[in-house]
């Protein structure tokens, strides 16, 4: 089944987790340029997560534009380690999972609180997502969005390149005045503005929220629209601790999580801090109350 027919057949999506913190953790601190200087590495993880439970990998191309390369003088080809990042992910699943085309922000904010004008963004967006459709990836994950407006690019970018299906994710700062991003857009404001550029599922990840607020998110963006919602929180708050920024134990977090699926959430996976293990423990749960419903 491909995947814009799964997204319709209400079926329960289960993603990966972090792929940023635990390339930290497995010692790898090249975030994207893993791709190309320790390949090995975010295979296995892709790998690990997929046996843990996940239908789909997210390729470990999250920052992965021109504009973020250039702006933060990362000396890396945009198309090769796009391209790679596609193959590790697909060489982890195979044919039994779905490839999703990561794309996130650009690091950069748009006028006239910055300087970059919405089609510089488009622009750099429609070559990633040109990049990874013409790889293979089998739908567009948007994330970490924080400006409506350049998720609204970025939409706009994947919908413009491909008819595959597009997941436009928004991260929140906080759940009052009806859950609101960094640049203080409301998840109705989100959920209605995505909708209605195309998007084919829309939903929250990272962000400042715990598992059990991001639910109250989830039933905002419920009320808000009929798409498919994803629901991919950290794990927990970030607070450093140690070597550690989030640390919530899988156990707790699979539980909490699980709010997320009772508020409406049918694609759901990690963020910032979770492993294998909280995707495997998540999996279970969801799996086991299918089961007795």
């Amino acid at each position: 089944m491909n995947f814009k027919n799964l997204l319709k057949v209400n079926k329960v999506i289960i993603l990966d987790g972090a792929m940023g913190t635990e390339l930290d953790r497995r010692g790898s601190p090249d975030k994207c340029a893993s791709n190309l200087t320790h390949p090995e590495i975010v295979e296995q993880i892709h790998r690990d997560y997929f046996n843990a439970g996940s239908n789909a990998a997210i390729t470990n191309t999250f920052s992965m534009t021109r504009v973020y390369i250039e702006t933060h003088n990362l000396k890396i080809d945009v198309e090769e380690v796009n391209r790679s990042g596609v193959k590790l992910a697909r060489n982890a699943v195979g044919d039994d999972g779905y490839v999703l085309g990561d794309i996130g922000s650009t690091g950069q904010m748009l006028e006239p609180y910055g300087t970059y004008k919405e089609e510089t963004l488009y622009d750099t967006f429609k070559e990633q997502a040109s990049i990874l459709s013409n790889s293979g990836v089998d739908c567009f994950i948007i994330e970490t969005m924080f400006d409506l407006r350049e998720a609204l690019c970025a939409v706009r970018a994947c919908k413009d390149v491909s008819g595959i299906p597009v997941i436009a994710s928004m991260s929140f700062q906080t759940v009052k005045n009806g859950g609101r991003t960094m640049m203080g857009n409301s998840a109705e404001e989100c959920t209605i503005r995505l909708t209605e550029e195309g998007a084919d599922a829309v939903g929250a990840n990272c962000g400042d929220l715990s598992p059990k607020e991001m639910a109250e998110v989830v039933s905002i963006i419920k009320k808000s629209t009929k798409l498919a919602i994803a629901a991919q929180p950290n794990a927990g708050k970030p607070k450093k601790e140690g070597e550690k920024v989030f640390y919530m134990e899988p156990e707790l977090y699979s539980t909490e999580t699980l709010e997320c699926y009772r508020a409406g959430a049918s694609i759901i996976g990690g963020c910032c801090g979770t492993t294998p293990e909280h995707i495997r423990i998540l999996s279970e749960l969801i799996a086991n109350l299918n089961t007795t419903n």
